[in-house]
């Protein structure tokens, strides 16, 4: 049959007749670091934004964050599709009615293997855009900090 005597001998010590999985036993990320990977979809679980959507704003933050890559990492953690049925979406509330030029900043707790991470959601609330950042703390005056040390990524969100 020309198969070779050895594979044959490994079929026949096998349990089952079905074929064994080729890829790798542990999928992990070749570009992104556990806690890439973790701000990813913690981003993604708290904005349920489309995938180009998450790409554009996360990017700043992860600079060599490429679409294909995204949409692994999201695969990987089952979460590449987003909910079609209603009833599966969480509750989504409108943002509070204000002039143009303010931002809604939230602030998520991510678990890394390292440990907890804080990273800051900001929304333009005239706008659907978004972006992102490792946050440092909690307090009012980081969230003002982070607006004056990153100008670029509130001044175009809209």
């Amino acid at each position: 049959m020309g198969i070779n005597p050895k594979t044959v001998a490994k079929w026949r010590k096998r349990a089952t007749v079905e074929d064994l999985k080729t890829g790798p036993k542990a999928p992990h990320s070749t570009t992104l670091s556990e806690a890439e990977e973790a701000m990813v979809v913690a981003f993604r679980r708290h904005t349920l934004l489309p995938l180009d959507d998450c790409l554009y704003a996360l990017q700043p933050s992860i600079p060599h964050l490429t679409r294909s890559a995204l949409h692994r990492c999201l695969q990987r953690h089952g979460i590449s599709r987003l909910p079609d049925i209603e009833g599966d979406k969480p509750k989504r509330q409108r943002f509070k009615r204000y002039p143009i030029g303010f931002f809604h900043i939230d602030i998520a707790e991510v678990q890394t293997a390292e440990g907890k991470a804080l990273l800051s959601l900001s929304k333009g609330c005239t706008c659907s855009s978004a972006s992102t950042a490792p946050a440092s703390s909690r307090s009012p005056s980081w969230s003002t900090r982070l607006i004056d040390e990153q100008p670029g990524s509130f001044s175009n969100t809209c």
